[in-house]
């Protein structure tokens, strides 16, 4: 069986955006993935780590991070006004731990609107929006460029299974490329943690994610 994996959204819409963050409310393999990655935030410990999160959304990551470790400050980035309004609600008591920056991730710029540097930069369900492996590329590269020594990056995103007949849509691509990106962005040891809800043979476009790892 082969098909076409993607999808198209509208993020600045706000019934497209209520409706986009009710479908991903937080399931069991999402929430798993949501564990592993508080688990790499919280080994890099610290009274004042600040924890970025690229592609806020409606702020489940965040919501989960916070409850979880009461010493974190936290950055979600953004390039939807819409978004963030879903996300004050979701975050909500939480929400004076947080700062709200909006920027493109395409605009290679984004960095400087930052409202200070990172420990770990954290991603979900959002760079393979960005539309292709060199916007990705590019987003790592930046990361690197601004974490400290010992920072960390860890990606949950959609990928491009092994063994797939399926074509999917140019921002989902196979784990080893994503590998790749990362030891030429510069990071040390990059790794694939996990893979979570695959399916080969009839994937739909919520599924096949990965959480990927990389230390600076």
């Amino acid at each position: 069986m082969t098909g076409y994996v993607g999808a198209h959204h509208e993020f600045h819409d706000a019934v497209f955006v209520q409706g986009w963050a009710d479908r991903f409310a937080p399931t069991p393999p999402r929430i798993a993935l949501f564990d592993m990655i508080l688990a790499r935030v919280d080994r890099l410990g610290g009274p004042d780590l600040h924890v970025l999160e690229l592609g806020l959304g409606p702020g489940y990551m965040a919501r989960h991070v916070l409850q979880r470790n009461a010493t974190v400050s936290y950055e979600g980035l953004d390039f939807s006004d819409v978004f963030f309004e879903v996300a004050k609600r979701t975050i909500g008591p939480f929400m004076p731990r947080v700062v709200l920056t909006k920027a493109d991730l395409l605009d290679q710029n984004w960095p400087r609107r930052l409202s200070r540097r990172p420990g770990a930069i954290l991603s979900t369900w959002a760079l393979h929006d960005l539309g292709s492996q060199e916007a990705v590329a590019a987003v790592y590269a930046r990361c690197h460029e601004i974490l400290p020594i010992g920072g960390i990056l860890v990606n949950g995103d959609f990928i491009k299974p092994a063994g797939t007949t399926w074509s999917y849509e140019p921002g989902r691509f196979e784990i080893e490329r994503h590998l790749e990106l990362l030891r030429q962005a510069g990071f040390a040891h990059p790794a694939s943690l996990a893979e979570f809800e695959t399916n080969l043979q009839s994937p739909t476009a919520a599924q096949n994610y990965v959480c990927l790892s990389a230390t600076r």
